[in-house]
C-alpha cells in the first residue's frame, strides 16, 4: 500500500471501533525475514559501525534535518532536558508520523540512539539493509525469541546506550490523542534501573505562506524531563507506576 493510500484510507476509518494497538496502515513487505536466537540485533563490527555513522551523521541528519523542516516545519523543544543524560536510557513517544524516528534521532543530535521497529520492517527491499545502519532493532514476534532480544536491550542498556520504543506499538497519523501503552518499555526500563525520557509529537496549523499549500499541519517536538521508576513496591507494580505516570505526563503536554 502507497503510504498516501494508506494515510486516506486512515481517515475515512471509525476509530471508535478499532483496537489501538492495531496496525491500520499496511506496508509492502515482500521478503522473508527471520529472527532466530542467534540474530544479532546490534552489530558491534568496527566496519559496520564505521559505515553506520558515516551514513547516519554524513549523510542521513543533514538530509532529514532540511526534509523535515521543508516538509513539516520541525519545531524541537526541551533539549536541555537530555544534556545530563549519561547513562543509559529509554526513551518513548507517540507514533503519529512516518518519518517520527528520524525526527527523534534530530532531537538527540550526537547523541547514539538504538530504535525497536516491527519485524515486518525488516520486509521491506533496501529499507532493511537502510534502517539497520541508521540503528533499528527488529521486535521479534516469536515469543520464544524475546528472551534474547531482552537480553540485547539489557546489555546495551548497561552500555550507557539510549533505546526508543513506541509504546502505543501501531503508527496512527496525526492522531491527536495518547493511546493505550504496552508494557515491553516500562518493564525494560524497571529491570535496568534506567529513566524513561518521553517525548511528544504535538500537531499545529501552517502559518505564512505555508497555509496557502500546507493540507496538513506542521509538527512540533517536545523532549519532556526523564522519569525514574519508584524505588518501592514489587516489579509489576513499579511497571504499572512508570508507565502510568508517563502516559499521563504525556496527555499532560498535549492538552
Amino acid at each position: 500500500m502507497r503510504t498516501s493510500e494508506g494515510i486516506k484510507k486512515f481517515e475515512e476509518l471509525d476509530l471508535r471501533y478499532i483496537d489501538e494497538n492495531e496496525n491500520i496502515i499496511n506496508l509492502w513487505q515482500p521478503l522473508e525475514f527471520n529472527i532466530d536466537k542467534d540474530y544479532e540485533y546490534i552489530c558491534k563490527d568496527k566496519i559496520f559501525s564505521f559505515a553506520s555513522n558515516l551514513i547516519y551523521y554524513g549523510i542521513a541528519y543533514p538530509i532529514l534535518k532540511l526534509l523535515t523542516k521543508v516538509i513539516y516545519d520541525l519545531k524541537i523543544e526541551g533539549m536541555e532536558n537530555i544534556k545530563d543524560i549519561k547513562s543509559g536510557a529509554i526513551s518513548v513517544s507517540n507514533h503519529v508520523l512516518f518519518l517520527d524516528c528520524a525526527m527523534i534521532g534530530l532531537a538527540y543530535g550526537s547523541k547514539k540512539i538504538y530504535y525497536t521497529t516491527q519485524e515486518e520492517s525488516f520486509k521491506i527491499p533496501f529499507v532493511r539493509k537502510l534502517i539497520k545502519l541508521l540503528g533499528a532493532i527488529p521486535i521479534p514476534q516469536n515469543i520464544n525469541n524475546k528472551k534474547y532480544f531482552l537480553k540485547a536491550m539489557d546489555e546495551t542498556l548497561n552500555e550507557g546506550n539510549i533505546v526508543h520504543f513506541y509504546p502505543e506499538a501501531a503508527l496512527w497519523p496525526y492522531c491527536d490523542r495518547i493511546r493505550k501503552f504496552k508494557n515491553g518499555a516500562f518493564d525494560l526500563a524497571v529491570r535496568n534501573n534506567v529513566p524513561i525520557i518521553p517525548i511528544v509529537f504535538k500537531f499545529r496549523e501552517a502559518t505564512g505562506i505555508r497555509k496557502i499549500f500546507k493540507r496538513k499541519k506542521d509538527v512540533t517536538l517536545k523532549i519532556l524531563k526523564p522519569i525514574k521508576c519508584e524505588e518501592k513496591g514489587n516489579t509489576k507494580q513499579k511497571v504499572e507506576d512508570l508507565k502510568e505516570k508517563v502516559s499521563l505526563e504525556m496527555k499532560r503536554v498535549l492538552k
